[in-house]
């Protein structure tokens, strides 16, 4: 494959250079979770072949949190060693003015991809990045062991609860010491903000800020939901949980050793693998809600493509967000991945129906996922999420109680918007 591929790149870079085009040498940074990084080489591979252009990986680290303090240093000092960059679909107010505006350069698809992750990515006009895929996260539960112990797929976050405090008991009776009822992201970082926005959204809590700016998180709902959530922390959940993030989860309960999991749509795909020893017992649903008449609360996810202002190769750049987002890729990136795509008409494609149900199934999920605070906080949205994600993870550590943390969270976010976000 390797010798193929250099094959290629020679001949179409030979073809470049009799046609008086350069060839270009770009960098892309993206974060590694699950088979996103070797999938997206795939891509790049066929990128070379038909360009000419050479394209390397720079890894990131799996925490969200920790990609977006990198790219902060990378982009406050106006670096041009990346040329791409792989974006969370958050941080577009955040890091505008660090990024070409794509508007003129996609005039000619961006009416084919999904309206609303276009509105994520556009601040004040401008298209900060191009859209790859979308997010919003299911409960994965193992199908077998529900139907072993009679037991309904939970609607409430109570009857999981009580569920997997069952399953977990009955299993641990019967020999198997490393069976858990639960586990999540409940490491402090970003993907406790999710978590913790759902749990809450969910009970009727409010969101963390509200649409218009005003603050109301501290209330009753909000506190019941956090006393829930910290009561599963070395009960149905490891106490290691507190540190679990996206992978670490997957490999919990991948393994068979948990009932329930909260996670992102790539790991439908790596728990239906052929290796995986969960592939023919588990299945998925909605998230459950705080009670009867409450909504299920699912966050917006997702990852899109910007290219930075401080680039050298600009229009190069731009060439291979293109082919990143075409059809074709974002066809594989479902199929493989389990990858929401961002093209509408791809949810429709009678082959990624007959490959990867889990698409057109979760699309309505999708299109009414919760986004997170970031329009209504614009820059200051990090600080507003580590102080959220801070008095969760204190909540379920037994730092104080939810209504003590809720309190202190109330105060930080006051003192964060000040006269005004």
């Amino acid at each position: 494959m390797t010798t193929f591929r250099h094959l290629m790149t020679g001949l179409a870079t030979a073809a470049l250079l009799a046609s008086g085009a350069i060839a270009e040498e770009l960098t892309i940074v993206h974060g590694s979770i699950g088979r996103d990084q070797e999938n997206l080489r795939d891509q790049l591979d066929r990128f070379e072949a038909e360009t000419g252009h050479t394209v390397t990986i720079v890894s990131m680290p799996e925490s969200t949190t920790d990609q977006f303090g990198q790219y902060r240093l990378w982009l406050s000092a106006q670096s041009s060693d990346i040329d791409v960059y792989r974006l969370d679909v958050i941080w577009a107010p955040q890091l505008a003015q660090h990024f070409v505006d794509l508007s003129p350069h996609v005039q000619d698809i961006i009416d084919d991809f999904v309206p609303a992750a276009v509105e994520s990515q556009t601040v004040d006009g401008k298209l900060v990045a191009l859209p790859m895929f979308l997010g919003a996260p299911a409960l994965y539960y193992r199908a077998d062991l529900l139907e072993k112990y009679g037991r309904d797929v939970p609607t409430t976050w109570q009857e999981m609860t009580e569920t997997a405090q069952i399953i977990m008991d009955g299993e641990r009776a019967e020999g198997d010491d490393d069976m858990w009822g639960f586990v999540f992201q409940g490491a402090a970082y970003e993907g406790l903000t999710c978590n913790a926005q759902e749990w809450i959204v969910s009970n009727g809590g409010g969101r963390i800020v509200e649409l218009d700016g005003s603050i109301g998180i501290n209330n009753p709902a909000a506190a019941e939901a956090l006393t829930l959530a910290a009561s599963w922390v070395g009960g149905i959940s490891p106490e290691g949980v507190l540190n679990y993030k996206e992978e670490d989860a997957r490999g919990v309960f991948q393994s068979g050793n948990a009932v329930f999991m909260r996670n992102w749509n790539y790991a439908y795909a790596l728990a239906a693998g052929e290796d995986s020893p969960v592939r023919d017992s588990f299945a998925v649903t909605t998230l459950p809600t705080g009670g009867d008449g409450l909504p299920s609360a699912a966050t917006l996810g997702g990852w899109h493509l910007g290219v930075s202002a401080y680039s050298e190769h600009q229009e190069a750049a731009i060439e291979l967000v293109r082919f990143l987002n075409n059809y074709d890729n974002q066809k594989e990136r479902a199929i493989e991945l389990s990858r929401p795509p961002t093209l509408t008409a791809v949810y429709d494609d009678p082959e990624v129906a007959a490959e990867q149900e889990f698409i057109p199934l979760w699309k309505p999920v999708v299109d009414n996922a919760l986004p997170r605070p970031s329009a209504a906080t614009l820059r200051k949205y990090n600080e507003v999420s580590a102080a959220f994600w801070t008095a969760t993870h204190n909540t379920m550590s037994g730092d104080g109680t939810a209504e003590e943390n809720l309190a202190r969270l109330e105060a930080e976010l006051n003192r964060l918007r000040g006269p005004r976000w």
